[in-house]
């Protein structure tokens, strides 16, 4: 089954579209976890205890795990993430040439372990860069289209000669790269006429759509541009898995108010979110 089918699947299963980032910065984890074994795995294992029933994807940033206990516990997390019939999305923004390329979608491959069902990519090599993970039919893979950033407009605002503006070419490129359907396209929330555009430019792929809470993105617009015939993520990260940081959750040996506080916000998003599907 591809990853977009699998996704509808569970977004019907869940009535969700809420994609939750599981990003353990080992700075802010509570407490409770924080002298376990594999703390960001263990971090993880309660934030999906806590949120599964209100999640689309769990969409853990490779960032937070490049060193040897972190991709333990990203293997961990993604087994018990499937465990709970949650497609994982990794956001690890890939993309370079040749060999180096074919490297790096080996990250996608089931035969060593549990392996990620999708991953955002950065397409600025250009397709050749993509093609290992585009030709894996079975796997999403995310281009970055707009990003939410405020240096973005720094390369993504410049206008070609064909008059289009270097974020819009690389929406078509996407649509065109889309022979197995599996693209989606990462677009920022927090513009919502660009949302729309984009939307306008591609009518039939799904978008994932961060910065909705914390970098405080638009949540109407982010279903009604973001979903493609229902199907599409809006992420949120730092707003749900430490949406219980403050002093009093923080001293709780158990950890049990920290979380059911991730679990309280992401029911949350996924209520506010349904207002609009």
């Amino acid at each position: 089954m591809h990853f977009f089918d699998r996704l509808a699947d569970r977004i019907a299963a869940a009535d969700s579209v809420v994609s939750v980032g599981l990003d353990p910065d080992p700075a802010r984890l509570p407490d409770s976890v924080r002298d376990a074994d594999l703390p960001r795995w263990q971090f993880n294992r309660r934030i999906i205890d806590a949120t599964h029933e209100h999640a689309a994807c769990y969409k853990p940033n490779a960032a937070f795990y490049e060193d040897p206990d972190g991709w333990r516990s990203l293997q961990e997390t993604i087994a018990y993430a499937h465990g709970k019939d949650v497609p994982v999305l990794l956001d690890a923004k890939r993309g370079d040439i040749g060999n180096t390329a074919r490297q790096y979608a080996q990250i996608l491959d089931d035969d060593e372990g549990p392996a990620a069902d999708a991953i955002t990519v950065n397409p600025f090599l250009g397709r050749d860069s993509l093609e290992p993970f585009l030709q894996r039919a079975d796997k999403g893979v995310f281009v970055l289209g707009r990003t939410s950033n405020p240096g973005g407009e720094d390369l993504q605002d410049l206008e070609l000669a064909s008059g289009e503006k270097l974020y819009e070419r690389v929406v078509h490129l996407a649509d065109l790269w889309n022979g197995n359907g599996n693209v989606g396209l990462v677009v920022g929330a927090t513009n919502p006429d660009e949302l729309e555009e984009i939307r306008e430019l591609v009518p039939d792929i799904p978008f994932l759509v961060p910065g909705v809470g914390a970098q405080g993105g638009d949540a109407e617009a982010a279903v009604e541009h973001g979903l493609a015939d229902g199907v599409g993520l809006v992420n949120s990260s730092r707003g749900i898995i430490f949406a219980g940081e403050d002093a009093d959750t923080r001293r709780d040996d158990s950890g049990d108010a920290f979380f059911k506080a991730a679990g309280q916000s992401a029911k949350q998003l996924k209520e506010r979110l349904n207002q609009f599907r």
